[in-house]
């Protein structure tokens, strides 16, 4: 595969980089003809696993940047000169520490019930710590992680006003007028972030089954712990189907930080890179197979 083959491709997707240009003493550029065999190898097997162990990546000769973490869904271009780093582990970090907790408690782990200390993670770490991440986002210019990370910031600030204990007293003024006010009330909410959620899914089905799944394990969640408040009849939750919720948030909790550790793994600070494992029908799960095709050829 010749350097301006490599070029064209690098513009799809992040993947080991090929043969640099060679620059005579007059300043033109000019490029090796064939790869070494050892490179062919790289890049065959980058081709056909991606990044991860799989990749079989000397990582001394074809440095690897971090993967899979820009909350960008789609073609992964990394921003053209950013000025800061990505803010995307960070967005992501705060919002799987806050479900981390919340669904610990969903699912009554030690008897704990009541989901008090979840509102300090919510208004300092999930709440504002990932808003000031999605606005981060916004200022490198990917409206999807942006719209999603500040999003999910303003959901964990609602979470944490509503459960305020004398602050701005909207569980007790529900409760105050029959419990099932708030119960319905709070169901109704969570549904509402279901619906929100479904809308940024489909923005992943070109992306990476790790994307995809964080978002996928996180609708369901909005789903069941929806379904829970108003299945209660007024008189408290669905049990059941609120633990459930809290085993779908766990798996939603861990996914986030699987894509946020994509997204800081690099071969100057770890020993591997994160497989992310691209959609065949993606534009990169496409790119990849065809360079593959080429090579073989």
């Amino acid at each position: 595969m010749s350097a301006a083959e490599t070029a064209n491709n690098g513009a799809l997707e992040k993947d080991v980089e090929g043969i640099a240009p060679q620059h005579s003493a007059d300043g033109t550029s000019t490029v090796q003809p064939q790869m070494s065999t050892h490179e062919q190898e790289v890049a065959r097997a980058a081709a056909r696993f991606g990044y991860g162990p799989l990749a079989q990546v000397n990582t001394a000769d074809a440095p690897l940047r971090p993967f899979g973490g820009e909350f960008q869904p789609g073609l992964y271009k990394p921003v053209a000169d950013r000025k800061f780093g990505n803010p995307a582990p960070l967005g992501l970090s705060a919002f799987a520490l806050t479900t981390f907790v919340l669904s610990i408690i969903n699912m009554q782990a030690d008897g704990i019930t009541q989901p008090n200390i979840v509102v300090a993670l919510a208004f300092g770490y999930g709440g504002l710590v990932q808003l000031l991440a999605g606005m981060w986002e916004m200022a490198v210019g990917n409206t999807f992680g942006a719209t999603a990370l500040s999003s999910y910031g303003g959901f964990w600030l609602s979470f944490a006003i509503v459960l305020t204990p004398g602050g701005f007293e909207i569980e007790e003024t529900l409760l105050g007028k029959g419990s099932e006010q708030f119960y319905y009330s709070f169901g109704i909410f969570l549904l509402g972030w279901f619906i929100f959620t479904t809308v940024m899914l489909f923005c992943t089905l070109k992306s990476t089954v790790a994307f995809f799944l964080l978002f996928f394990f996180l609708d369901l969640t909005f789903l069941l712990l929806g379904i829970a408040y108003l299945q209660g009849g007024g008189a408290g939750t669905n049990l059941a189907t609120q633990k459930a919720g809290g085993f779908f948030g766990l798996l939603a909790a861990f996914a986030a930080w699987y894509n946020a550790l994509a997204g800081i793994a690099d071969t100057s600070n770890s020993f591997f890179i994160l497989p992310v494992i691209h959609f065949p029908w993606s534009p990169t799960g496409r790119s990849r197979r065809e360079k593959s095709q080429r090579e073989m050829a």
